[in-house]
């Protein structure tokens, strides 16, 4: 058995087996043994995904269940499931597992691991492999998988069979709670035939001697200390400064804003977008009232706009970011900004706002609210800043905002005098992969009544996640599905001006636009799940008011042709209102 936060190179893994100690348990002895670690370091929720050599934990993880040490949830497809545990883990703020058999199935977790990286989210990862002699041979389904997953994982471990695996998942979880950023965790557990519970009448040799209990659990979100908490009224000098809130800053970002007295500039995944000092239409703003800045504060990972990503590249700027703990996401001395690790030099940085500076944010986001609210009400057509503003308005329970256009929308259009209870988004590696799973994982995680805003790409590329097999639990999830035909995203970026020249139009519309036909109508219906169609705001505004309860689809068609026109109005009426 090893354990380190390094993966050991193919070359070692796949050499020549080397001589066997004795063993000492056996595969279902050693799955046992894995689950109870497994639940001593906090996790209580497991994805699993059908296979033959991860069978010792499936029938592992089964006791557990009927013990009521777990919830296990059944999923066909490796991806999926890797993506439902990640989305357990958010939902849930404590680890999640994910299992999977040997092979391509291990590799098809990749996405989610990355995405569980970036985000700093607690993602265990068990993988059942060959025992060491059978690798190197060319025996099925056997490849090298300690390793697999490069340099994504914050811990790992290879568990030769036979060895108890306690001791290496236990180091596992101390490894990453003891200081290193927060990620996912590979363990990779050998098993040997037997791979299914033996008639022995000794309980198969009886468990191991106790698993060590990691005494620390992982979170998934920054929370707040009593420490920070002591310093959030300090602060020195007057400067005309901003607070930037990108994903997963939490209400700390909010709190930091307002004892400075501060414009916040919040993400609608931060988790921090509400009170009086969140600058709804910010975006609208920076181009007016940016050039003023003279320091930022940032929170989280900003990563939805140019203006933002403009704003922080100046170098005229004086920048910090907030980071108590190491993270993932960026290198030491890739970012511009100064790291700072306490609230209490933060307040120094950022001082307190000049005289007047956040009123006129207050009263420049107000006014161009007020015009974008007014250009939607003279639209004769649903559009997608119609629908991010009614399912914000909508929700109470969780929201789950999908990459491209639905979270850009939310960002323009979400008033901060509303927010749901918490607002997730993949916002790791942005990618569109997997977003149905990890909504089902949120929902899962706590029971909460879910609601994703997702485009129909998002959507069709996540598809195999409605389905759930017979008997498994029925997250409370609504996907309103924004359908343009394709991907709308590429309308408002360059490639939408370049498509609007006659020799490009073809290849813009077939490459980036993806068209398709699909009928998601009747896709929900091949799983089961029920459909509705909203074309008018008032059909939306109907449906969006009844509860989420089981899942469900609602569609809301909208024009994608008339999508880079609308974004041209709303710039313009707001510059007109603010001049």
């Amino acid at each position: 058995m090893t354990g380190s936060s390094k993966s050991p190179s193919p070359s070692s893994a796949a050499g020549p087996a080397e001589p066997e100690a004795a063993t000492n348990l056996s595969s279902l002895q050693a799955a046992r043994s894995a689950v109870s670690a497994l639940t001593a370091a906090g996790v209580t929720d497991v994805v699993i995904a059908p296979g033959s050599r991860s069978a010792p934990l499936a029938y592992a993880l089964a006791e557990a269940e009927v013990q009521g040490r777990v919830t296990v949830h059944v999923r066909i497809d490796e991806r999926v499931a890797g993506f439902t545990a990640l989305g357990l883990a958010r939902g849930g703020h404590r680890p999640a597992a994910v299992v999977t058999t040997s092979g391509t199935a291990v590799g098809e977790l990749m996405p989610a691991v990355m995405e569980a990286h970036h985000a700093g989210v607690p993602l265990v990862v068990l993988s059942a492999d060959r025992p060491a002699e059978l690798h190197g041979t060319g025996a099925n389904q056997t490849t090298v998988q300690p390793g697999i997953f490069a340099q994504f994982p914050a811990a790992t471990a290879d568990v030769r069979a036979g060895d108890d695996p306690a001791g290496a998942i236990s180091a596992a979880f101390d490894q990453v709670s003891a200081g290193s950023p927060v990620g996912p965790i590979h363990i990779n557990l050998q098993f040997r035939e037997p791979l299914i519970p033996q008639d022995t009448g000794d309980g198969d040799g009886g468990l191991p001697a106790g698993a060590p209990a990691a005494d620390t659990e992982l979170s998934a979100g920054p929370v707040a200390t009593g420490s920070e908490a002591a310093v959030l009224s300090r602060h020195s000098g007057t400067r005309r400064a901003v607070v930037i809130a990108g994903d997963g800053a939490g209400e700390i970002a909010a709190l930091f804003a307002r004892r400075a007295g501060l414009p916040l500039l919040a993400e609608p995944s931060s988790n921090a977008r509400f009170g009086p000092n969140a600058i709804g239409a910010y975006r609208l703003l920076l181009e007016e009232l940016g050039p003023e800045i003279e320091r930022v504060v940032v929170f989280g990972r900003p990563t939805l706009s140019r203006p933002v990503a403009g704003l922080l590249a100046r170098r005229d700027v004086e920048k910090a970011i907030y980071v108590p703990r190491p993270v993932n996401w960026f290198t030491a001395g890739r970012r511009s900004e100064t790291v700072i690790t306490d609230l209490a030099g933060l307040f120094d940085f950022a001082g307190e706002g000049a005289p007047g500076w956040l009123e006129r944010w207050q009263t420049a986001s107000a006014a161009a609210m007020a015009a974008v609210s007014s250009l939607l009400d003279g639209q004769s057509e649903l559009n997608g800043l119609h629908v991010a503003d009614l399912v914000w308005d909508h929700t109470d329970g969780n929201l789950v905002l999908g990459s491209s256009n639905p979270i850009r929308d939310m960002d323009l259009v979400a008033a901060p005098d509303w927010h749901p209870l918490d607002v997730y988004a993949n916002r790791g590696l942005a990618g569109i992969d997997g977003t149905i799973a990890t909504a089902a994982g949120i929902a899962l995680a706590n029971g909460i009544p879910t609601r994703v805003l997702l485009g129909d790409l998002t959507f069709l590329h996540d598809a195999g996640a409605l389905l759930l097999g017979t008997g498994e639990p029925e997250p409370d999830l609504q996907l309103v599905v924004l359908n343009d035909g394709g991907g709308g995203i590429f309308t408002t970026l360059e490639h939408g001006e370049l498509g609007e020249r006659e020799e490009y139009a073809a290849v813009v519309e077939r490459f980036f636009g993806t068209p398709h036909t699909v009928d998601i109508s009747a896709l929900a219906a091949a799983y089961g799940v029920p459909h509705t169609l909203a074309r008018t705001a008032d059909e939306l505004d109907a449906a969006l008011d009844a509860p989420v309860t089981g899942r469900s689809i609602l569609e809301v068609p909208v024009r994608r042709d008339s999508l880079r026109e609308l974004h041209a109005k709303v710039k313009s009426a707001v510059r007109a209102v603010l001049a």
